[in-house]
């Protein structure tokens, strides 16, 4: 059964949040047009209509904050689904910042079997230094609604962003993490803007290497007590040595169309590059399938006819191919990647875990 994942986005990059180091307000900054503003029905319609031309559907809904389109905005795309359903899997998501949300919007997702990915950044010292609502604090007011998101026994993925400042404090994030009961984590690191090869809250090589490894210690030592935390690297890797594919796109040098769907219909391959270039066609007038086999989606996906001299004399890489183009800034300094640094101290310890969990 063919199946297909849209991600769309119903504000486009309008946030109620000034996080210090947002990618997408720097990935629009860099389009003709900034924001479309919120999605209107016809648009909604037709990403409803083409989706359900697959077997598998799912919607997942980010931004930008996609909750600032408004709760009937997503009442509404459940109810037109639910007009033009038949037989399909269909499956919903969605990543929030977590500070709009209240029981109505709780009960919603409850209803309708949303997965929730909250982004919060560590500790509460950690987490408002970087995200915050005219230069006031957002923790508490995400934590308590992560707890109220218990009570209705959501479904919860916990997204962090992995800045310089959250290496210092690796053990107390991961501990804090574990008292709240988080038990699927995926952490990003913080991407430079596009025309940059670093800023201030970008990680480096360096500190990829620092960060994760101080992770994995802590990660390990719960694995041999029989407390598994799902992390989204550790998963990937776990998942490559048992012969698998990674869940996360690029991780093996390969590109995959995503789309990324604005608000205005434009429809991109890859959140990191939704940009003019990159724009594959609009949902109003265009099939996914020819969007995806269109030249510039072709174009996007097509690997680079050579990798770094240190990718080509690291061990790792068959697993590796240079990983995502966009990640290459913070793996790769030079003759020195931290992700090459971590496999080595690590391979072992993840092949031997994929046998024993048999991936």
């Amino acid at each position: 059964m063919e199946q297909i994942s849209l991600l769309i986005k119903p504000a486009s990059s309008l946030c109620n949040m000034n996080c210090r180091y947002c990618f997408y307000a720097d990935v629009t900054s860099h389009r003709h047009s900034l924001s479309p503003g919120i999605m209107n029905n016809k648009v909604m319609i037709s990403i409803i209509e083409k989706g359900l031309s697959f077997g598998i559907v799912h919607f997942a809904f980010q931004g930008g904050e996609p909750t600032f389109a408004g709760l009937n905005f997503f009442k509404n795309f459940i109810t037109e689904v639910n007009k033009r359903k038949s037989n399909q899997k269909i499956s919903y998501a969605i990543q929030t910042n977590g500070t709009l949300l209240d029981e109505e919007w709780l009960r919603f997702f409850k209803n309708n079997d949303f997965l929730i990915g909250v982004s919060i950044d560590g500790t509460k010292a950690c987490h408002d230094s970087l995200r915050s609502i005219g230069n006031k604090p957002t923790f508490d007011r995400i934590i308590n609604n992560i707890h109220l998101m218990k009570k209705f026994g959501l479904r919860i993925n916990i997204l962090t962003v992995i800045t310089p400042l959250l290496t210092d404090s690796v053990e107390e994030i991961y501990t804090f993490y574990k008292k709240e009961g988080f038990s699927h984590i995926q952490f990003i690191p913080c991407l430079p803007d596009l025309n940059q090869l670093s800023n201030n809250f970008s990680l480096s090589p360096y500190k990829f290497y620092e960060f994760y490894k101080k992770l994995f210690n802590l990660w390990y030592q719960d694995y041999l007590k029989g407390k598994y935390v799902s992390i989204s690297l550790f998963e990937d890797l776990i998942m490559i040595f048992s012969g698998r594919m990674p869940r996360t796109c690029g991780m093996l040098g390969s590109c995959q169309i995503q789309y990324i769907i604005e608000s205005d219909g434009n429809v991109y391959p890859c959140d990191f590059y939704a940009l003019d270039c990159y724009r594959m066609g609009n949902i109003l007038t265009d099939e996914l399938d020819t969007m995806r086999e269109g030249e510039t989606a072709q174009e996007f996906i097509r690997k680079p006819e050579s990798l770094d001299n240190i990718c080509l004399k690291c061990r790792f890489v068959n697993i590796c191919q240079g990983n995502c183009k966009r990640m290459k800034s913070i793996l790769i300094d030079k003759d020195y990647c931290g992700y090459q640094m971590f496999l080595e101290e690590t391979y072992q310890i993840f092949y031997t875990i994929a046998k024993e969990l048999s991936y």
